[in-house]
């Protein structure tokens, strides 16, 4: 049956007979030409719905990773680049946003003088760190970078306590390697051994960059790469970060001082205006121990090396062309695969657009928001809130008591749609003409000082995350909220002309996976007021792993790459996520729509898992799939679409997925969760 169904469909929409035939002033949301229909469905959905898609939009040279996000990420930069052009040729007050806007992008577009400054900029930093002699001294750089928003070694940063949701304490995390995970430091895979050597290689040349030999240079790589490894070997892995108990570790500067005895925590702490600070968390005690020990076993000259090292690889984007490329030929090529970097003026605005990121934001809401696309998504949020209530009233494997506990925190998740009500402050921040470089490292400071001025204080719950011009969402579990930036809600992801089918199966399962985050294996240790805390009875909380473990197992079959597998552990949370949002969303759109007549020749059923599918379209390089692999908690876009929809009985009946399908799963193997 569904083969003779699958084959008349295939013919009629190739021969373009159906068209929309309801609602015609709407935008279909669907583009036909997007489709694989060569590919049953039911044998692979993901080409089916994306087939199409991957071949009209082949990876860009500058692009290691080219998809739906990605596309819109390329629409809302070139919106911001009409804002920036009428802002960098006008005239400003000086002290007002649009100088310093204009300021920090013009500098960084100025390449004549960027190119004459070369390494000029490095000298004041590199000299200093050459007169030190002692590990007193090198301490005092530590601590002074810290200061001025270029931390090295460790991280420092301040955050909400996690049993105590509303206020802000102080916290000391693991940090200080080049690489971007531990594990290449460590790994013994022919990847990570590649990486490391390259790794080498591209210190030595930048060190070469500022005047070392080449014999100096690879020395002092080396060095560094050894100091570096160390530090790796006493981190966590980021399976292990993830347990929010494993990284929840409070003491006071006492207990701090003892664990670490052999760094100056007191100056540390007293400089960065934190005297007597009683309450720390200290993230990864193992590493800070080895933090100690290297202080007193490792010498000042490497420690030289190691610091010279941290301020020129945080320069590298600032200066002149020789730093920019090799940066680019080791992080773009190397490690992604990126075969040609991002034009200049991309990268001076993204950069601009990070140090004034909520009053640029400002401009772009003015510009490119509609105030109906806010109402709108309002109501797609209580919506796919009511939906999740419902399922959970519907639940057979949680006990009454956690139901109640679910539907509390559920119920008292805030929702913050589009921008902020109150804007960031820029006034303090000062932006010159006189080097892109130097605006850097202003902007580091005025970052470092506003979010150091938060701790020991209250919460700010009025605070966004992410800026609105960028394409993304979030969910906070110390905040219990949800976040959907200006920039997401554009197609394909929000249409304010489309059919339900479309939007809830888009935007719609967007929100229904940020919602879920509050309830994965790690959101749900969290109560209602985002404090770390046991809601669950002890049946119950097995019974969810027992579930997740299913998803854990699925994605572990997967093959990213040849022999290279999924990483279903890492991935389980954002899986978790796919699969809750998914449900939920199909559920808020039956409750919400009505609409039965098809479009283009498919239901609304159908409509809403391709709407799904095609958020997830995509292409991406080998090199990248490897790094993401390693190092993203999130599944890679083929498998977000192949994944959860096995598990979905609806998909199987829209489809006519049966057995011996691949997108088949057995009722008794599916995972069945939120």
């Amino acid at each position: 049956m569904r083969k003779t169904f699958y084959l008349i469909m295939m013919v009629l929409i190739t021969a373009g007979l159906f068209k929309a035939c309801n609602n015609p002033e709407k935008s279909t949301g669907i583009n036909l030409d997007d489709l694989d229909t060569t590919v049953d469905p039911a044998y692979d959905f993901d080409q089916y719905a994306n087939g199409g898609w991957k071949v009209h939009n082949p990876l860009p040279g500058d692009k290691s990773r080219y998809g739906s996000f990605d596309k819109l990420r390329d629409e809302a930069e070139k919106q911001l680049q009409t804002l920036f052009k009428e802002i960098t040729m006008a005239e400003h007050e000086p002290g007002s946003y649009g100088q310093k806007i204009a300021d920090f992008y013009n500098e960084g577009m100025d390449t004549v003088k960027i190119e004459e400054l070369g390494a000029a900029p490095l000298r004041p930093y590199l000299e200093e760190i050459a007169a030190a002699e002692t590990i007193e001294d090198i301490q005092e750089l530590v601590i002074k970078y810290h200061l001025t928003g270029n931390g090295t070694l460790f991280s420092f940063f301040g955050s909400a306590d996690k049993q105590n949701s509303d206020w802000v304490i102080a916290q000391l995390y693991q940090g200080g390697l080049g690489l971007s995970d531990r594990d290449y430091y460590v790994s013994q895979d022919e990847r990570s051994k590649e990486i490391r050597k390259e790794y080498v290689d591209h210190m030595s040349k930048m060190l070469m960059l500022v005047g070392d030999s080449e014999v100096v240079a690879k020395e002092k790589a080396q060095t560094i790469m050894d100091i570096e490894t160390r530090l790796a070997e006493a981190s966590m892995t980021r399976l292990e970060r993830r347990d929010p108990h494993a990284t929840y570790n409070k003491m006071n500067l006492a207990g701090l001082a003892e664990l670490s005895p052999e760094f100056n925590w007191n100056g540390f702490f007293t400089t960065l205006g934190f005297p007597n600070q009683e309450e720390i968390n200290v993230g990864m005690p193992g590493f800070f121990k080895e933090v100690s020990a290297m202080m007193a076993e490792i010498p000042v000259d490497d420690w030289k090396a190691y610091l010279s090292w941290n301020m020129i690889n945080g320069a590298a984007p600032y200066l002149s062309t020789d730093f920019v490329d090799q940066d680019f030929n080791f992080y773009g090529k190397v490690m992604s695969g990126q075969e040609e970097n991002r034009a200049r003026w991309k990268r001076v605005q993204g950069n601009t657009s990070s140090a004034l990121s909520e009053a640029i934001g400002q401009l772009y809401v003015a510009e490119y928001f509609p105030p109906e696309a806010k109402e709108r998504m309002v109501d797609l949020v209580e919506n796919l809130r009511v939906a999740l209530g419902q399922r959970i009233d519907e639940l057979e494997w949680m006990g009454d008591s956690t139901k109640l506990m679910a539907h509390e925190k559920l119920a008292t998740i805030n929702v913050k749609i589009g921008y902020p009500d109150k804007w960031r402050d820029y006034s303090g921040l000062e932006v010159q003409r006189d080097s892109y470089f130097e605006n850097a490292m202003r902007s580091r400071l005025f970052n470092a000082e506003y979010f150091r001025d938060k701790i020991n204080k209250p919460v700010d719950k009025s605070e966004w995350y992410m800026p609105p011009q960028m394409v993304n969402a979030y969910y906070s579990p110390a905040m219990n909220e949800i976040a959907f930036p200006a920039a997401i809600l554009q197609p394909p992801f929000f249409y304010l002309d489309a059919d339900d089918a479309v939007n809830y199966g888009a935007i719609g399962v967007v929100i229904g996976h940020e919602i879920t985050h509050g309830f994965d294996d790690q959101g749900r240790k969290y109560d209602k007021e985002g404090n770390l805390n046991d809601w669950w009875t002890e049946e119950d909380a097995r019974r969810f792993d027992e579930r997740a473990q299913v998803l854990v197992d699925q994605y572990n079959e997967f093959m990213v790459l040849d022999t290279i597998p999924a990483d279903g552990k890492l991935t389980l949370g954002e899986n978790i996520a796919d699969l809750g949002g998914l449900n939920i969303a199909y559920q808020a759109f039956h409750n919400a729509s009505d609409q039965e007549d098809p479009i283009d020749g498919f239901t609304p059923d159908q409509r809403f898992f391709l709407s799904y599918a095609h958020v997830w379209a995509g292409n991406v390089r080998n090199k990248e799939i490897l790094r993401l692999t390693k190092e993203d908690v999130h599944s890679l876009g083929r498998y977000r679409v192949l994944g959860p929809l096995r598990n979905i009985p609806q998909f199987h009946a829209a489809f006519d997925v049966n057995e011996g399908d691949y997108m088949y799963l057995p009722e008794e193997q599916r995972a069945d969760i939120w």
